[in-house]
């Protein structure tokens, strides 16, 4: 499979303190990829290097072979690169309906405005039903299945979802995996950064573990699961 995105010895951080050292992973189109690693590893830090949130100290990001230095976050979204930040940031004031078309704000995206708004509507019917509700007033599930949907409507070529599952009911983390998985089955490619390690691992084709900044760890999904380390250090097993 082809490397839709490469990250190449990323060095980043937040003023004076450095998060990453040295990170290096590739997504290929078609999968699966999950970030594995306890809070504070650096797992949203490479998430906002990749679209461009924070610049990199050191090495590169590549989207289709070609460097990302030179791309804004916004025309980052306009290739094709959407994220589903930790927290959901929907505008609460807004209705659901406003929330997603202005998912849908670069040009691309806006010329499938009405097919994509059917498509995360069929992926979350709930959402139709609320679409004239106050985001702010959703419940917390409800606004996870907003903010996915959101992002969807920018038609990404490459969804970045930054713990889908936190402070969500059981029942709804399921709804949210199922999700995932439809979104894979319609050829999405993902890179997923999840607290629910089992449950990531599940619906993951690869994964790369990092500790305090630093990929320690690579290899299929199936491996990482039975790799001792793997279920002491993580999975609590």
């Amino acid at each position: 499979m082809t490397a839709l995105l490469e990250v190449r010895g990323v060095d980043a951080g937040y003023g004076d303190v450095q998060v990453l050292f040295g990170v290096s992973l590739q997504v290929r189109e078609g999968e699966i990829v999950t970030l594995l690693g306890s809070n504070g590893a650096g797992k949203t830090t490479t998430l906002r290097c990749i679209c461009g949130l924070i610049s990199p100290r050191k090495g590169e990001v590549l989207f289709h072979g070609e460097s990302l230095a030179a791309v804004a976050p916004d025309h980052r979204a306009g290739l094709g690169i959407a994220l589903v930040p930790e927290g959901r940031e929907l505008w609460p004031q807004l209705t659901v309906r406003e929330n997603l078309e202005l998912g849908a704000y670069h040009r691309r995206a806006r010329r499938s405005l009405s097919k994509n708004l059917d498509r995360v509507q069929a992926l979350f019917p709930r959402l139709l039903e609320r679409k004239s509700q106050l985001a702010g007033s959703l419940s917390g599930g409800e606004q996870q299945m907003c903010a996915i949907a959101r992002a969807l409507m920018s038609d990404p070529k490459l969804l970045l979802l930054d713990e889908p599952s936190l402070g969500l009911a059981p029942i709804v983390v399921d709804q949210m995996f199922e999700a995932v998985r439809q979104l894979h089955r319609e050829g999405m490619t993902l890179l997923l950064v999840e607290q629910n390690l089992v449950a990531a691992l599940e619906i993951a084709t690869r994964g790369y573990v990092v500790e305090t900044g630093r990929v320690r760890l690579e290899g299929e999904a199936a491996a990482l699961r039975s790799d001792p380390g793997i279920r002491a250090a993580y999975l609590g097993i």
